[in-house]
């Protein structure tokens, strides 16, 4: 049967439901910034789990999530930033009517980031924030690899890695932008405040 591709508004957005209310968002291996949803938007969502580059065959609507969220809590994949419930919101998402907050990293405060996220018709909020000492890096090297690690030692400030300074290597033009994202894997697994904080 021959398909034809949909319209960019027919879509479905990606996301993920956060039914754990990790202060960090459901899925931080996409990023430290979120939108947080409404409520009323889950009416309008599709899930599945794992995520669909898995190929699940487990899937449900917020009528039907209990199952889903029984098969997330059983940490069936083996890598932690793979346990979110992948969500499919259906129809537009609009500021202004379907988002709660933007939630960002502290890391962003007073920066052009933050005065470009004030002027979005949705309010801003900061959850703990993602920060990792270089050492606790290499001390994880073998997660994505020696190179991974070295290029996230080459790119800390002050031997640090926030998602500032992994947003300005990007921006530099000169590193690879598949590299980079796996140097962010590490900062969303080991980095992450609101965890050492017991949130």
């Amino acid at each position: 049967m021959r398909t034809t591709a949909r319209p960019p508004g027919e879509r479905p957005k990606y996301g993920a439901l956060n039914h754990r209310a990790l202060p960090t968002g459901a899925a931080p291996r996409f990023g430290s910034a979120y939108l947080r949803l409404k409520p009323e938007v889950l009416q309008r969502a599709t899930f599945c789990y794992p995520d669909s580059v898995f190929e699940p065959q487990h899937f449900g609507t917020v009528d039907h999530a209990t199952a889903l969220i029984a098969l997330a809590e059983a940490n069936r994949q083996p890598d932690p930033l793979d346990r979110y419930i992948e969500a499919h919101v259906h129809g537009p998402v609009l500021l202004a009517r379907d988002v709660e907050a933007l939630v960002l990293d502290p890391c962003f405060r007073e920066s052009p980031l933050e005065e470009l996220a004030r002027q979005l018709p949705c309010p801003v909020e900061w959850h703990a924030g993602f920060r990792l000492d270089v050492e606790v890096l290499l001390q994880h090297a073998d997660y994505r690899g020696s190179a991974i690690a070295a290029l996230g030692a080459q790119i800390a400030r002050h031997g640090v890695l926030t998602p500032a300074a992994i947003g300005e290597a990007a921006a530099s033009g000169q590193h690879d932008p598949q590299a980079l994202k796996k140097v962010w894997h590490y900062v969303a697994r080991f980095g992450d405040l609101s965890k050492a904080q017991g949130a």
